[in-house]
């Protein structure tokens, strides 16, 4: 799959990141090995393979979920750099 420097270049700029253009011409071909790896994978023929969660078999132990009282507000927010009402105040990010 092609992947072109504006593409890459774009995407950054959508994270806020700031590329050099040595950074751009590196990251955009790592990128473009990823993708092509991806597209061989997925012309795997794998109809006769079985789902697996995982190839090994290890079963997770997990305490019971038990429903307990939760931490007040006040202890919750007394920390808080700026609390409004009974939440933590956040500055705006979304232009």
């Amino acid at each position: 799959m092609a992947l072109s420097k504006e593409t890459v270049d774009y995407v950054a700029h959508l994270s806020r990141i700031e590329l050099t253009p040595a950074e751009l011409e590196k990251l955009s071909k790592q990128l473009e090995a990823v993708l092509e790896h991806i597209d061989r994978l997925s012309s795997l023929d794998v109809s006769k393979i079985p789902p697996t969660s995982h190839i090994l078999p290890l079963q997770n132990v997990l305490r019971p979920d038990v429903p307990a009282a939760s931490l007040p507000v006040d202890k919750a927010l007394r920390n808080a750099p700026d609390r409004q009402g009974n939440f933590f105040g956040v500055p705006k990010v979304i232009e």
